[in-house]
């Protein structure tokens, strides 16, 4: 296990996501995207185009809490991570079509996202659930907000400093945590039967 700490929006050419392996750690500075269910809806089956570019960057899937403190200006209140299995079809598009690089989320994806993330190099960052108040700290600023008519499901522009740590819990490579840590526990369940039936 190594950690990480990555800076974004990345290059074309950077390496560091072929690098990074199932277990890893990853620390995220600079920006991160904040996207949910209707701002994928509306770039995908609505086929309206993000208003700003999202290239070499990171999805974090979320719809924060905030405070309007002007025209187009929010102040982050809390900033928490949604389930991201139900977002998994947008996988393929953000990377292939939008050169995103990372999504960041919980519980992580379906076969689709999952191949798509083997398919264009890109990794799946996984937080651990209820850690929003970490998160939020994490975010040095609301830069700029779009789509507002979403609301909370806009697409977010947030400034971050060492955000994470991040689990990397599928990675460009195909390596899978998820299925690692079913495939254990099936095991184990399968010895403890095995025992009880024994005693």
């Amino acid at each position: 296990m190594k950690l990480y700490n990555i800076n974004l929006p990345l290059a074309k050419d950077d390496p560091i996501v072929s690098q990074l392996r199932v277990g890893d750690m990853v620390q995220i500075n600079g920006y991160i995207f904040g996207v949910r269910d209707a701002t994928l809806i509306r770039i995908f089956d609505k086929k309206v185009p993000p208003p700003t570019s999202l290239q070499g960057g990171a999805c974090l899937h979320t719809a924060p809490s905030v405070k309007k403190i002007g025209e187009g200006k929010y102040e982050k209140v809390c900033v928490g991570t949604t389930t991201s299995t139900r977002m998994s079809r947008f996988t393929e598009g953000l990377l292939g079509t939008y050169g995103v690089n990372f999504i960041i989320g919980k519980g992580g994806l379906y076969r689709d996202g999952v191949e798509a993330l083997k398919k264009y190099g890109g990794c799946y960052l996984s937080i651990v659930g209820g850690a929003a108040a970490l998160e939020t700290t994490q975010i040095e600023e609301i830069e700029e907000v779009w789509w507002e008519d979403l609301m909370p499901e806009c697409l977010w522009k947030f400034r971050v400093k060492d955000f994470g740590p991040l689990i990397v819990s599928i990675d460009s490579h195909g390596g899978n945590l998820y299925t690692e840590v079913k495939a254990k526990a099936e095991a184990t369940l399968k010895e403890l039967f095995i025992i009880k039936e024994l005693v």
